[in-house]
């Protein structure tokens, strides 16, 4: 059964994709800079109605700091975990990154960054299974928050419940 919370996504969200046009855009982003996804627009949240936390490939593992103080000091009670089709982690591993590290920042680069894990997934509805997961069986994370996954499909506006 769906949260109000979720319920407004998915009316709000169909709203905004009964009038999108934006599908076509290229990746990597033509003016590159990064912002990410207008989640005010996609999902009808008003100015100060949500803690909304944006990194790289939307990974539960690098937000949980924020997810923490979000939830404990802030007094948020759910976390909608939201990717998007398109998205940059699905074209490249570990070891693409590390050498492009390498490559443009040198030795120095690849030894600071030699035991990062750039987390990145071949398959965007597994990833966002595991990010719920990750957050479910968190510690750091109460069983009262309710926590849900969702894939943004860039194509066409419209998001989509995967778990």
């Amino acid at each position: 059964m769906a949260t109000p919370i979720q319920q407004n996504l998915t009316t709000k969200n169909e709203q905004y994709a009964s009038k999108f046009t934006e599908g076509h855009l290229a990746l990597p982003p033509a003016k590159k800079y990064a912002v990410g996804i207008d989640p005010a627009a996609a999902y009808g949240i008003s100015l100060g109605d949500a803690h909304v936390i944006r990194n790289a490939g939307g990974n539960a593992r690098d937000a949980l700091r924020s997810l923490v103080i979000s939830e404990q000091l802030l007094g948020t009670t759910e976390i909608l975990l939201i990717k998007h089709t398109g998205c940059g982690m699905l074209t490249f591993t570990n070891e693409d990154a590390h050498a492009v590290v390498e490559k443009n920042l040198g030795s120095e680069g690849k030894t600071e960054l030699a035991s990062l894990d750039f987390q990145p997934f071949p398959d965007l509805e597994k990833a966002v299974e595991s990010d719920v997961e990750f957050l479910k069986k968190s510690n750091a994370i109460p069983d009262s928050v309710t926590v849900s996954g969702w894939v943004y499909e860039v194509e066409t506006g419209k998001v989509k419940h995967i778990v």
